[in-house]
């Protein structure tokens, strides 16, 4: 039998990306296959006996160990709420984000995905979690969808001077992965900080988990979407819709008319509300 052809560069480099590999440890390729990697990812001893022994090479970055333990869950929550509410702006929320380690989510990342429009909107945006673009350049909805999103901004009369992105997650989880409930339950203060200090007059959540999240409902978007709702900042309460994510819509064009319905309702009720000074 004749053996199959040697994949391309191309089409290799193609199915690391689809298999959410966009990075390298390294600055040369290691074989996992020799004897001399083999030995040193065997356990280390300092010492053997009374003879002390040379430490082998570290074969690698992700070798190399911090010492530094992440801390429990609940204590990052805990930690995280505590920094939130002590954040005076939108400036001051950003760096001691970038100060906080509670995330494991942080350590993978490349940079923090913070925010991006006018602070000063009436309307804001909020998605789930950045992807390997918003990763990149270090804003939020970059990539396909956030073109789509900018579409659709256009098309009531929107863009990103007059309106607010942001996510629930800061941070890109490794390979786009759903983030676990424990990294959304942390970085949650964060989000609703960031909500508060932007004080907008309508708040639209894209997509199931932004949607769950933020206005505590199990339902699903197909059901919440196009469907008003209350969220309380705590100091007054502010009119959300939820609405499909940019990036469910590339996948399944057809709900693009469903969207529209929501967009005009965003629409509507900028209009009907007196809004805020200076925007």
């Amino acid at each position: 039998m004749t053996p199959d052809r040697a994949p391309s560069v191309h089409q290799l480099l193609a199915f690391y990306l689809e298999a959410g590999v966009d990075c390298a440890l390294n600055d040369e390729p290691v074989s996992r296959m020799t004897d001399e990697v083999a030995a040193a990812a065997e356990p280390r001893l300092a010492y053997t006996g009374a003879t002390a022994q040379p430490a082998m090479k570290s074969p690698g970055p992700i070798a190399a160990p911090t010492g530094v333990p992440a801390p429990a869950p609940d204590a990052a929550i805990a930690s995280a709420r505590d920094a939130a509410a002590t954040a005076p702006s939108l400036e001051a929320l950003r760096a001691l984000m970038e100060r906080f380690d509670g995330c494991a989510l942080k350590a993978t990342a490349t940079r923090l995905v913070f925010g991006d429009g006018n602070p000063k909107a009436r309307v804001m945006f909020v998605g789930e979690a950045p992807g390997r673009e918003e990763d990149i350049e270090g804003l939020p909805f970059v990539g396909r969808s956030g073109k789509l999103l900018d579409l659709m901004l256009a098309a009531i009369g929107l863009n990103r001077g007059n309106a607010y992105i942001a996510n629930v997650i800061p941070w890109r989880p490794p390979g786009n992965r759903t983030p676990t409930p424990q990294e959304t339950q942390i970085c949650l203060p964060f989000i609703r900080r960031q909500i508060e200090l932007v004080n907008p007059d309508v708040l639209v959540t894209l997509g199931n988990p932004s949607t769950q999240t933020l206005l505590a409902t199990r339902d699903g978007i197909m059901r919440t979407r196009g469907r008003w709702f209350d969220y309380d900042t705590g100091t007054r309460e502010i009119r959300a819709l939820p609405t499909f994510h940019p990036a469910y819509l590339l996948r399944s064009p057809s709900y693009k008319r469903l969207a529209w319905q929501d967009l005009r309702a965003i629409a509507t009720a900028l209009a009907e509300s007196p809004g805020k000074d200076g925007v």
